[in-house]
């Protein structure tokens, strides 16, 4: 004959021993359940995966009485938030619990009731908080600004640069005959001279008569007078880049 109360006195000093201070005797007043024999509460939080991780916000109580004929019967049941765990959740809780006390009939099951509550817990509050994490990271996606345009590196602004010479040299090149070109450096005509000889016509003419006007002093074509200083040529790489950038 299976002596129920030594079977029940024995759990109760092994769940002592593993829980400590999360194991405890309550009232049978304070456990919500319809009986008036011995009442046992015990506080779970959800599995931790290392010892930096907390789930501070969740804590659940398990409270627990053996029936008559317990292990061979199910224990009375019932559980209640000691910290932000809503209605809903508990009676999901609960009635999963019940339906393993009945899988588990025939065997001290507390413990594993404790195991299996825990786990729910870790699972339900990590799927939550995986939930907040993703929204933050998409809102924060939302407030990167996207740049627009190719970056500025010493690489491209060479290449630029090189760019910009060479439609500079040809625009300077569409003022000028190719006499004037294809003269030795020493002895090609600065624009006054080109415009005074009266060869120049046109819009070349036009061109070089309004930039005449403009500055009085003369304007030679040699490379070495049109090589703009390094810094403000990035300025103005910059300038158009950003020009370029507000456009697309």
């Amino acid at each position: 004959m299976t002596d129920y109360a030594q079977e029940q006195e024995m759990e109760i000093e092994a769940l002592e021993a593993i829980l400590m201070d999360e194991f405890k005797e309550i009232h049978s007043s304070e456990s919500g359940l319809n009986t008036s024999n011995r009442c046992f509460q015990i506080t779970i939080t959800p599995q931790e995966d290392d010892e930096e991780s907390t789930y501070s916000s969740v804590r659940l109580a398990l409270i627990f009485s053996h029936t008559e004929k317990y292990p061979d019967e199910p224990p009375l049941l019932n559980v209640s938030s000691l910290k932000g765990i809503q209605s809903g959740d508990l009676k999901i809780l609960k009635e999963k619990l019940e339906q393993e006390a009945v899988e588990n009939l025939g065997m001290a099951m507390i413990y594993t009731l404790v195991t299996s509550a825990k786990d729910w817990l870790s699972e339900r509050f990590a799927e939550e908080t995986g939930a907040e994490d993703a929204e933050d990271d998409e809102a924060k996606k939302e407030e990167v600004i996207v740049p627009h345009g190719e970056p500025v590196t010493i690489d491209t602004f060479l290449a630029w640069r090189e760019r910009f010479e060479a439609e500079l040299a040809l625009e300077r090149a569409k003022l000028m005959p190719d006499s004037a070109l294809n003269a030795p450096k020493e002895k090609k005509l600065t624009g006054r001279q080109w415009f005074e000889s009266g060869r120049a016509s046109g819009k070349a003419a036009a061109a070089i008569a309004e930039e005449s006007d403009e500055d009085e002093d003369d304007i030679d074509f040699d490379d070495d007078d049109f090589e703009d200083d390094e810094e403000d040529m990035l300025e103005h790489y910059l300038a158009e880049k950003t020009d370029s950038s507000s456009h697309s």
